[in-house]
């Protein structure tokens, strides 16, 4: 016979997991060598659903675009947040990712019941959470997550470009291309450079 303790604790993780909104959290740019980590956190409608939701990286440039505004038109609810590049620097690229996460959450206009999170480790969040590896193609609401993260990170290193043209930001993305790491040889590093990357640190020694 069980407990009564034993009979309270699984009443309080069925109530704990009941149903309710979910919402789907990714993110962009971990690995570039420049610039803010961004993630998105979207709660999709299911009775308006969107078609063509796929992981950013599979997407067109065109594709992302066109998704990104219908997110924004169509989706419950979202919020897309950032982790800087002194917090980066700070913390290490693991740490602001899962702060980035966390922002997103806790921004979103509707608080879920659940957080799908793309990857295998978890931001602390006071709602249920799960790790899905791969979810940006498992997940309608973390691939709309990683399209929303995706452009916003591009469009902002569109915009440095115009500010530090020398380095391609528009092109490569912050990425450690040739391209890239050759004008960090010519140029040095800019603000937005992650000094705590090992091709950054290199050029400032």
């Amino acid at each position: 016979m069980q407990s009564k303790k034993f009979l309270k604790a699984e009443q309080a993780a069925l109530l704990w997991d009941t149903p309710g909104l979910v919402a789907g959290v990714d993110e962009a740019g971990r690995g570039p060598l420049m610039g803010p980590v961004v993630a998105a956190a979207v709660i999709l409608d299911e009775l308006n659903p969107i078609k063509g939701l796929a992981d950013s990286k599979k997407l067109t440039a065109l594709q992302r675009d066109r998704l990104y505004d219908e997110i924004h038109a169509r989706a419950l609810c979202f919020s897309i947040a950032m982790a800087t590049v002194e917090e980066i620097n700070e913390l290490n690229i693991l740490q602001a990712t899962m702060l980035a996460m966390k922002r997103a959450v806790e921004g979103l206009r509707l608080k879920p019941h659940k957080a799908l999170i793309d990857g295998n480790r978890l931001p602390m969040l006071n709602i249920l959470a799960e790790a899905i590896v791969k979810g940006d193609t498992k997940v309608p609401a973390i691939s709309a997550a990683s399209i929303l993260a995706k452009v916003t990170r591009d469009r902002w290193c569109a915009k440095y470009d115009l500010v530090f043209p020398q380095y391609g930001f528009a092109g490569h993305k912050g990425y450690g291309t040739t391209a890239h790491l050759l004008a960090l040889q010519a140029h040095g590093a800019c603000p937005q450079h992650r000094k705590s990357f090992a091709p950054v640190a290199a050029v400032l020694l």
